[in-house]
């Protein structure tokens, strides 16, 4: 077997940036998308990482994705923003749009920011990460196209629907979980079929509505929600919030206008933040202090480890060492650079 490749931060963005000029993107959503892959792969997400290359390029040279506009941000009321992402990819998007979104929750204690129209493939932890770092309350929510099936169903009807909350944790490392309804991420059940891995049972059924543990059948049947009805029922959640309410694409919908490129599906992404030193009473100290006490005690149970912990520990690693990529998937961007 070959061994892994090992890049640094710098060498990992510069790839991703560069194949996608070089593929026709325009230089911001290049450098935008690269910064998000990147941020992914520091923090060994790799179902959101370099992995995810292949389906930008492929969405780029397709023209499914519109290669130079650029997003435009209004406000509906000085609470609410929307950013028209115009076709295009989301990191852009959402840089443009979540510096204004801190400032309003900053300003009036609570806001919300809705992306529409976007190609949308990256970790929603990165997307919520610098208003949480701004010491905000954040959540963040989006569809995808249908490929889950509702608990007790085997066709597909549901996105993955995966949301964020993040938290101003302490030492500057907040607290922010990131998570698909469905059991799995579809990214991790494509790093499976890549890999010949099987899932584990309970993740999927395949074409005949059976469960499986092949990622191909589980990829041309449905995946289920996690903790079935409650999985199911959360999906659903985020299929309202992340399309109707803000009048964008239902997952079904974002399906049927798919072209089958593999790249990012089209659809619209939810933001909400609280800022507590607006929106709380009390001394703000104290009330921080109380959630501090309650990781805090979480911790101290043998075996608890917090949302994130893991995720900043790779990044101290990853900024010191580089990433690992392995030798097959190297050798693809490799070719997928040269065109």
């Amino acid at each position: 077997m070959d061994e892994p490749v090992r890049l640094s931060l710098d060498e990992v963005h510069a790839l991703c940036r560069d194949t996608l000029v070089a593929a026709g993107l325009g230089e911001e959503h290049a450098e935008a998308i690269a910064r998000s892959i990147t941020r992914a792969e520091a923090d060994e997400c790799h179902s959101h990482g370099l992995y995810r290359l292949i389906g930008y390029v492929a969405s780029v040279r397709s023209g499914k994705a519109e290669r130079c506009a650029l997003p435009t941000l209004t406000k509906a009321t000085p609470a609410v923003l929307r950013v028209d992402a115009r076709r295009g990819f989301a990191p852009l998007a959402i840089e443009t749009g979540v510096p204004a979104l801190i400032a309003a929750a900053q300003e009036i204690g609570i806001a919300a920011l809705a992306i529409h129209d976007c190609y949308h493939f990256s970790a929603l932890w990165a997307d919520i990460e610098p208003a949480v770092e701004a010491g905000l309350a954040a959540w963040c929510f989006t569809v995808g196209q249908s490929c889950v099936a509702p608990a007790g169903g085997t066709t597909p009807l549901l996105g993955t629907n995966p949301f964020a909350f993040g938290w101003p944790g302490p030492s500057g490392r907040p607290f922010i979980f990131d998570f698909a309804t469905s059991a799995a991420a579809r990214g991790e059940i494509e790093l499976k079929r890549r890999a010949r891995e099987t899932l584990p049972p309970g993740w999927a059924v395949g074409p005949d509505g059976a469960p499986t543990t092949d990622p191909a059948a589980a990829l041309a049947g449905a995946l289920l929600p996690f903790g079935e009805h409650k999985g199911s029922a959360l999906s659903m959640m985020v299929e309202l919030i992340a399309g109707p309410l803000i009048g964008d694409l239902t997952s079904r919908q974002s399906k049927a206008v798919e072209n089958g490129d593999g790249g990012p599906p089209l659809g619209g992404e939810l933001f909400i933040a609280i800022d507590p030193a607006v929106f709380g009473t009390g001394n703000l100290s104290s009330r921080l202090a109380d959630a501090d006490e309650l990781f805090a005690l979480a911790k101290a149970q043998p075996g608890v480890r917090l949302p994130a912990e893991r995720r900043y520990k790779a990044r101290e690693r990853s900024r010191k060492d580089g990433i690992t990529v392995p030798a097959t998937l190297f050798a693809e961007l490799q070719a997928l650079a040269g065109g």
